[in-house]
């Protein structure tokens, strides 16, 4: 195995057990609350779902099992392929396609498929244009269609350094920088605000934005150890989903989520 290929299968194997940790779960348990609020009358019936970035199929499996049509699009073979093989274990292989493609280069299927829903759900730490890569995630969404974008939230840098690392001049520094690196992938990021995409998303014709924010207490809390304990974790599921929506705490949540809909033409 060749060293690239050794760190790539290393950051898979603790991707797995991120996604599986409390932190992970809750992640996915909320953005799907989330989501599910802006379904209404659609929620019972098959939505097309285009999953930009979509990885290994975390929130792809959830949807796929409430009935749902889901496209996973990602640049990462290795990605899709555990994707692949986690909906045959799941039974899901009907309700789950996985296409290799970046999201500023999709194929022209998907680019104008009319998808119902599309979620683009951390990737724009990674992008070098912002704006670009949401205009081509908005591009397969029909109009009056549901989009959904996730990132890390850079109000959230200067209290993670502080809170939980205890390190005072990090946060000073996290104050006035939107840069920042992922130890996991071993990658340079580039941390926005909901404020900043909201405009974004404002100025390419969205409409009826809404701004959640995801583990708004869970990553201050520095008892992770606490927080695999059945009992603890619901509970502190229950207060994220109340804080999810509830001003002011979706500011300084460790991502952020904003819904919006297509422009209708």
């Amino acid at each position: 195995m060749s060293e690239t290929a050794e760190k790539f299968e290393t950051a898979m194997s603790v991707w797995k057990q991120w996604q599986e940790a409390p932190w992970g779960r809750l992640r996915y348990a909320i953005a799907e609350a989330n989501l599910l609020r802006h379904f209404g009358e659609r929620a019972g019936e098959p939505l097309r779902v285009l999953d930009l970035a979509g990885g290994d199929g975390g929130d792809a499996l959830s949807l796929a099992a409430r009935g749902h049509h889901v496209t996973i699009a990602d640049h990462a073979p290795a990605m899709l392929a555990a994707a692949t093989e986690r909906a045959a274990a799941a039974g899901l292989t009907d309700r789950i396609a996985c296409v290799e493609a970046d999201v500023n280069a999709l194929p022209a299927g998907i680019a104008r498929g009319e998808f119902d829903v599309v979620l683009c759900h951390n990737l724009l730490q990674y992008v070098d244009d912002v704006r670009r890569t949401l205009a081509a995630s908005l591009a397969p969404l029909r109009p009056g269609g549901l989009f959904s974008v996730m990132a890390i939230n850079r109000h959230s840098a200067p209290l993670t350094a502080a809170v939980r690392e205890m390190d005072l001049a990090a946060a000073t520094a996290a104050l006035d920088t939107d840069q920042a690196r992922t130890q996991m992938f071993d990658s340079a990021l580039t941390l926005h605000t909901a404020e900043e995409i909201t405009r974004h998303l404002s100025d390419l014709g969205c409409q009826d934005l809404c701004h959640y924010g995801i583990r708004s207490v869970c990553d201050y809390i520095t008892d992770d150890a606490r927080k695999h304990d059945p009992a603890f974790y619901d509970g502190l599921e229950r207060l994220e989903l109340a804080l999810t929506a509830r001003h002011p705490y979706m500011h300084t949540a460790r991502l952020f989520q904003l819904t919006a809909r297509k422009h209708l033409r």
